[in-house]
């Protein structure tokens, strides 16, 4: 996360811990104003498990209000988790997302469904139907199951060493056979 969506998160766990009805409107009012001004809405009543991975910070970033999304989740610019309000259909509610799941940018999650645990949703796809543990759904094709488990931590350099996003902090990674993958792929 970026400084600025440290700071619009740490509003955000403020406002659903406040008890007290004036302070917490206040809260809300000033988170709202920090989203505003970011140019995204993750509402405040959305649950999540832990602080989420905004690799681009939270521009264009959408969790409607009953939203679930679990912990160590990847979220890239212009995502939408969005609640499906509309009585008459089939998808009324709200998605569920599993633990490490990875929505690439501008992938929208429409309605009740289930995103299981370290699901990969491409860049730009829709996800209307529930999407298996380990699941893949690329860009325009419908939901594949992995054969192997997934691994989607979000690697960047810092201070010259691959670090990866886990649950609100960066660690070093220290496994050879990722770092040689990174490191022959990215000079």
């Amino acid at each position: 996360m970026t400084g600025y969506s440290d700071i619009v998160w740490r509003l955000k766990e403020q406002c659903r811990k406040a008890r007290w009805r004036p302070w917490r409107f206040l809260l809300v009012k000033l988170y709202e104003t920090a989203l505003w001004l970011g140019g995204g809405w993750i509402s405040w009543e959305s649950e999540f498990a832990g602080k989420p991975c905004l690799p681009h910070g939270i521009s264009g970033v959408f969790v409607s209000r009953y939203a679930r999304v679990g912990k160590n989740c990847v979220l890239f610019q212009q995502v939408t988790i969005g609640s499906n309000t509309l009585p008459d259909s089939s998808g009324l509610g709200a998605p569920v997302l599993g633990d490490e799941c990875y929505l690439g940018a501008g992938a929208k999650v429409i309605g009740r469904v289930t995103v299981g645990h370290r699901a990969r949703l491409g860049a730009n796809s829709v996800v209307r139907e529930s999407v298996p543990e380990d699941g893949i759904v690329p860009a325009g094709g419908p939901a594949v199951v992995s054969s192997h488990r997934l691994t989607n931590r979000f690697y960047t350099r810092r201070g010259g060493r691959w670090v990866y996003y886990d649950d609100g902090r960066w660690l070093a990674e220290q496994e050879a056979s990722i770092l040689e993958r990174l490191n022959g792929t990215f000079p």
